[in-house]
């Protein structure tokens, strides 16, 4: 993942800057991908699972077709309201964001071939971790015009 193209994306948003969609607040929104991040490589271990054939189709719509993140849908496991945010302001949440895309860019160098559970989709390759990533980081930027 491109740590410096994040950074730089992430660099304009602001507090009052306002969401074109959903129900994020700017550091909510930064939160959230970093809990994703860490999803990603381990750092939050989720329990495994098979991933049942709507989830495949889902998966593979999402990770290897050009389709987009649809707005408006939920994480898996979240309820209607935000979760609380764990930093104390939006500029620490950034660099938590940056140091957790780090960590998942040292983690896959040393374990290149590690898999690891999705809370929707079960067990991901790296590839499939930079797909999603990818995806997921352009709708939630997009959010703020980012």
């Amino acid at each position: 993942m491109e740590k410096e193209t994040i950074e730089r994306r992430i660099d304009k948003l602001k507090e009052s800057t306002p969401a074109n969609f959903g129900i994020m607040t700017p550091q909510h929104m930064i939160e959230h991908l970093t809990i994703t991040v860490r999803i990603s490589y381990g750092k939050i271990k989720l329990n495994d699972f098979e991933p049942n054939e709507k989830q495949l189709a889902q998966k593979h719509a999402l990770i290897y077709t050009d389709i987009e993140f649809p707005k408006g849908i939920k994480a898996p496991g979240l309820e209607e309201n935000l979760l609380a945010l764990r930093y104390p302001n939006l500029e620490t949440a950034k660099s938590e964001l940056l140091k957790s895309i780090e960590d998942y860019n040292f983690h896959f160098t040393q374990e290149p071939n590690d898999k690891t559970t999705h809370p929707r989709f079960g067990k991901l390759t790296h590839e499939e971790w930079e797909r999603f990533h990818r995806k997921h980081f352009d709708h939630h930027l997009s959010q703020f015009e980012l």
